[in-house]
Parts: C-alpha cells; structure tokens; sequence
C-alpha cells in the first residue's frame, strides 16, 4: 500500500505533482479567450525573477521564464508537458495574480487589394 503522506516520486523525473494539483482541481481557466494561438507575455517585474516565491510550483516559474517573449498556449503547453487544458488553468492563474500578459495573436495582413497595386503602379510609372 502507498504512503500517501509521502510524495510520488519516479526515478527518472523526480517528485510527481498530479495536475489536478497545480490546478486545485479545476479543469477549466477561467477565461472563454484562452485559445491554442493566445499570446502570453511575462510582466516585466516578473521577467527579472521577482515572482520566483514559494507558492508558485515548478510549472508556474517555467512559464514565466519562457514567457519573457511571447509565446503560445500550444507551444507553453508543449514545453512544460501537460495537457492544454491544464495549461490554460495555470496561465488564468498567472493573468489573475498579474503575473502574465495574455493577448490574441495580431491579426494577418489581409491580402492588398489588387487593383489598389495596379493604381500604385501605374500612378509611379506617370512618375
């Protein structure tokens, strides 16, 4: 029988923190905008260490360091190895307690119009 006063612990990975731990118990964020290609930025107090406290487990402070550019909830949720759902908890987290920025990806430039480029082209060639 396992102790369960004791962490789990694997060999190869060291102390196991289940999910559900880090999200206490949720499985949804929060947020209905949290989507795969959300941009999620450090703050910038936090990019220089401050957030580095106790309370955060070892997935928040991975966050917020890869976070020092913009990155999306996909590739978070690939780099730190858990589901995306369990991702987007902890960042809504991260967001509530201001320690991250989150942001929709900026949008694609439209395709210029074409007939505007044939007007900019033939007005620079009566140039």
């Amino acid at each position: 029988m396992t102790d369960l006063t004791e962490p789990a612990w694997d060999d190869e990975a060291g102390p196991l923190v289940r999910p559900f731990t880090l999200t206490q118990g949720r499985t949804r964020a929060a947020r209905d905008d949290l989507t795969l290609i959300t941009l999620v930025t450090t703050v910038e107090k936090d990019a220089e260490g401050a957030a580095e406290r106790r309370e955060l487990y070892p997935e928040h402070l991975a966050i917020l360091r890869m976070c020092r550019e913009p990155q999306a909830v996909a590739e978070i949720a690939a780099r730190i190895d858990l589901p995306v759902s369990i991702a987007k908890v902890i960042i809504d987290d991260l967001f509530d307690a201001g320690h991250v920025h989150v942001r929709p990806p900026v949008a694609m430039a439209r395709t210029p119009d074409l007939e505007i480029l044939r007007k900019v082209r033939d007005g620079l060639r009566r140039l």
